[in-house]
């Protein structure tokens, strides 16, 4: 999707409308502009593949039943392409098992038509909200593995050993080093990563992955 996430506190968000239909599109956005939540429109799933800003957070209203690439057809579609924003199903077609196949497959909510606007506007700050959180923990971690890369492949290994609560001396007889030395590798890393505690490098690496 993107070379790195961007940062959502610098592109504005925005509810992306995507049916076939003009009048039913241009009233949901309607519905949510008054209300103060930015949104555009598309006609198609493919109009939205094409023309999107992705760097932008929100989420989509997205109708099930189109002609050309379905809503479904377009989620799966934005999984394989990693495009991270969630989804509010909207048909005129509804049905149990189409429901429960989208939500299923990582749809946010599904609502049949015509949805009460405060349930569409609520529904569509929640997923708002939870695209900009997510974008900002993505960044997060992104900064944190550019830390962990600047640490030498030994000062990496003393700073997972750290993380377990292993002692200078311990870490000094598992690598055979002197005691002085292990404790250098641990100033190292904790200074590179911005840790104060092994403590705080416990989470750190539990947030990278690596614990």
């Amino acid at each position: 999707m993107f070379d790195s996430t961007p940062n959502p506190d610098i592109y504005p968000s925005v509810v992306r409308v995507i049916d076939d239909e003009e009048s039913v599109r241009n009233s949901e956005a309607f519905t949510l502009r008054v209300a103060g939540i930015d949104a555009i429109t598309y006609e198609s799933a493919e109009e939205f593949l094409d023309k999107d800003d992705l760097r932008r957070p929100g989420c989509i209203v997205l109708e099930v039943r189109m002609p050309g690439m379905s809503g479904l057809e377009l989620q799966q579609e934005m999984q394989k392409q990693g495009i991270d924003l969630p989804i509010l199903f909207l048909t005129g077609h509804g049905g149990i098992s189409i429901a429960v196949l989208t939500l299923k497959r990582g749809a946010e909510d599904f609502c049949e038509k015509p949805v009460n606007p405060n349930r569409l506007r609520e529904t569509a700050r929640k997923m708002i909200d939870r695209n900009i959180e997510e974008r900002r923990r993505r960044l997060r971690v992104e900064g944190m593995l550019e830390r962990w890369r600047t640490l030498t492949g030994r000062e990496q290994e003393v700073a997972k050993l750290v993380a377990s609560d292993m002692l200078n001396k311990q870490i000094a007889v598992h690598f055979s080093i002197q005691e002085h030395t292990a404790k250098i590798h641990r100033s190292n890393a904790r200074k590179k990563l911005e840790v104060r505690s092994a403590l705080e490098l416990n989470g750190f690496l539990k947030d990278i992955g690596l614990l």
